[in-house]
């Protein structure tokens, strides 16, 4: 039996297997050029059963990580989430200007930010999906 939600890296792309209300299994997988999870239920059986080099089982907490930092590296836009966003760029900045590795805090300051902003992901999609329009703009990084 497999434990949902699972978390995986699938080709670089963070995706999830969840189960259906039939007791089934679905996977998301993480579009950059959205910033959505889109249902890709075709990939379940190679994150299951098939890791290879490319496809990792993560916990959740990474998986939250990897997410933020592609949403993070694709997308800009306005708005609380990229602020936050911002404030992981400057201490990124500031390890490099000093010539120094990350500390522990800082590390996780920027976790604690990914969690944040994972979280701000998922009630804006949330309140897009029950129609309501939405609360700031963003583009991909990716051409279209």
């Amino acid at each position: 039996m497999v434990q949902t939600p699972s978390y995986f890296e699938y080709y670089d792309h963070t995706y999830v297997v969840e189960s259906t209300p039939d007791g089934g299994l679905t996977g998301r997988i993480l579009n950059w050029q959205t910033g959505a999870f889109e249902e890709k239920p075709e990939h379940v059986i190679d994150v299951l059963f098939d890791h290879g080099p490319d496809i990792r089982s993560l916990d959740r907490e990474r998986f939250v990580r990897r997410t933020e930092e592609e949403r993070h590296n694709y997308l800009r836009g306005d708005g609380p989430i990229f602020a936050l966003y911002q404030t992981i760029d400057a201490i990124w900045a500031a390890t490099e200007e000093e010539n120094r590795k990350i500390t522990k805090e800082e590390r996780a300051l920027i976790d604690s930010i990914y969690r944040r902003t994972f979280k701000m992901w998922e009630d804006e999609f949330a309140r897009r999906d029950a129609g309501e329009p939405p609360t700031f703009g963003y583009t991909s990084t990716l051409a279209r």
